[in-house]
């Protein structure tokens, strides 16, 4: 944990420093909020059944753009070879890199629910949606940065990610989707069973984070 705390600490200062994550993240998802805000002709009845997806489009997308980031500016800045070398378990490497991106989709979120709520004129279960929010963010992080580190060895990454990432994230974005919308409250609608979609989240996440720590190790060498 030592080595968890400072590669994470290194991490967040130079993200602080150069904010061009969290700055890219919060102003693609308030724009894609907006677009999708405009293209649907929503009424009340709809907007319940439209509005988890459309959060949850933004936040994968905005996430991916984090994700995509985490590794590569490593290999930019040739310091990956360097942390690859230092004495510690490279399963440190992946939970700091996990930490970080957590973190990072969070603060991009924290900017993009009052913008959703506005938008889209939801009333919505706080508390609910802050734990469906936590814990999608959870296993797209997990998932996402074992790709994002397979995905950097290669000149095409920024494709790449995606391809693999997305079908192997559907299970997650489901499971979240149906949380978030038991989240939103709408006069006359019932929400959907909330227990089987978390317990469903939950499992998910335990099994690729602990997967992916088994896997980081291969996923991260270069042939």
């Amino acid at each position: 944990m030592h080595h968890v705390r400072a590669l994470v600490w290194k991490d967040l200062l130079v993200e602080a420093r150069g904010r061009e994550t969290v700055l890219a993240g919060a102003v693609f998802a308030l724009v894609v909020l907006v677009i999708f805000n405009f293209a649907f002709d929503l009424r009340v009845e709809s907007v319940a059944a439209v509005a988890p997806g459309v959060l949850w489009v933004t936040v994968t997308f905005a996430g991916v753009l984090s994700l995509g980031r985490s590794f590569a500016r490593e290999r930019d800045r040739r310091t990956l070879d360097g942390l690859l070398l230092a004495p510690f378990d490279r399963s440190a490497l992946y939970l700091a890199k996990v930490f970080t991106s957590v973190m990072s989709m969070l603060v991009v979120e924290a900017v993009a629910l009052p913008a959703f709520v506005a938008l889209f004129n939801v009333v919505v279960d706080l508390p609910l949606l802050i734990l469906s929010l936590v814990l999608g963010t959870l296993g797209l992080a997990g998932v996402g940065t074992l790709f994002a580190a397979i995905a950097a060895h290669t000149r095409a990454r920024e494709v790449l990610l995606p391809l693999l990432l997305f079908p192997v994230q559907v299970p997650v974005i489901l499971a979240t989707v149906k949380s978030t919308a038991a989240a939103i409250r709408m006069p006359g609608l019932d929400p959907p069973e909330l227990g089987q979609w978390l317990g469903l989240l939950v499992a998910f996440d335990a099994l690729f984070l602990s997967l992916s720590v088994v896997l980081f190790d291969y996923a991260i060498e270069e042939d």
